[in-house]
């Protein structure tokens, strides 16, 4: 029997993630710091809790799903302020691995246990079961959290020690961020060789260079969808961390530098809140928009 799970954030991937296990029949409780609508939460299998106490005493597993660096570190030591009596404290948050490092020994003051599980995919994959976990933390954690990864994902690897699952998910997202970079600077000098920009997507959705968050991403390229997988907002916040891991061990990543830059230049120009494939067809226009100012050419 699945144990009883408690989420910690419940932005678009924390709720996801609550109604994912409330499908698989787990009992579910969601907490966050800004407050819970109950009747959705009831509306989508699970019970709204009023404090980050009531969700400890009434859950067995406490999953966070949250923002930045700075959010995680808050909640868990309000975790390590509360007797968590053995309970499993699983971050699943894009954030860098010396958090869980830091207050690893916090958490097990507080009687409980830590893992660390980055997520990788967006809310509409968790939801259709098909996200990617990376997971570091000892052998026995890991093993109670099994059960709880399977209803979540097939695709559940153990990866290391603490700290171990973020550090993975900041080498999956690097080659991801690099993948649209690589991209966005094909376009742009596509556009400057005189290829329209149909031709491109075109070619390039069936080449050996279409890489699958590329394709899925294709009707929100070419306009055909508004929706957002993962925002400009938050992968400049993605990119901004990893750049600190980087320097952190004095790792040189000049593609993730130039994709922060052009993410910046979305951000400033008020385009924050669209998907973070948008960043192509800004890369196209930004080609005519050099022209004409006479900047390049």
């Amino acid at each position: 029997m699945v144990e009883r799970i408690g989420i910690i954030g419940l932005g678009r991937m924390g709720w996801a993630l609550a109604a994912r296990l409330a499908t698989q029949g787990v009992e579910v409780r969601g907490w966050t710091r800004s407050g819970v609508d109950a009747a959705r939460a009831k509306a989508d299998g699970f019970q709204a809790t009023g404090s980050l106490e009531d969700l400890v005493a009434t859950s067995d597993v406490l999953i966070l799903s949250l923002f930045d660096d700075a959010a995680v570190r808050e909640v868990l030591a309000s975790l390590a302020a509360l007797d968590l009596g053995s309970r499993l404290v699983v971050e699943t948050s894009t954030v860098s691995p010396d958090i869980v490092r830091q207050m690893v020994g916090a958490i097990e003051t507080a009687q409980g246990r830590l893992l660390d599980a980055p997520i990788s995919g967006g809310p509409n994959m968790v939801v259709a079961g098909t996200i990617g976990i990376f997971i570091g933390g000892h052998d026995a954690d890991v093993e109670r959290f099994a059960p709880v990864g399977a209803l979540l994902s097939a695709k559940c690897v153990h990866v290391g020690p603490l700290g171990a699952g973020a550090s993975a998910k900041i080498v999956n997202n690097m080659a991801l961020d690099g993948m649209w970079e690589v991209l966005s600077e094909a376009m742009e000098t596509g556009a400057r060789l005189g290829l329209p920009f149909e031709t491109m997507l075109g070619f390039l959705e069936t080449s050996p260079a279409a890489a699958p968050a590329f394709v899925t991403r294709l009707p929100m390229i070419r306009g055909d969808m508004e929706a957002v997988g993962f925002s400009v907002a938050g992968i400049l916040k993605d990119l901004g961390m990893i750049r600190r891991a980087a320097s952190s061990v004095g790792a040189n990543v000049p593609a993730i530098d130039a994709a922060a830059d052009r993410y910046a230049q979305m951000m400033d120009a008020g385009r924050g809140a669209e998907d973070l494939s948008k960043v192509i067809p800004h890369s196209y226009a930004k080609a005519f928009a050099d022209d004409e100012s006479g900047q390049e050419g």
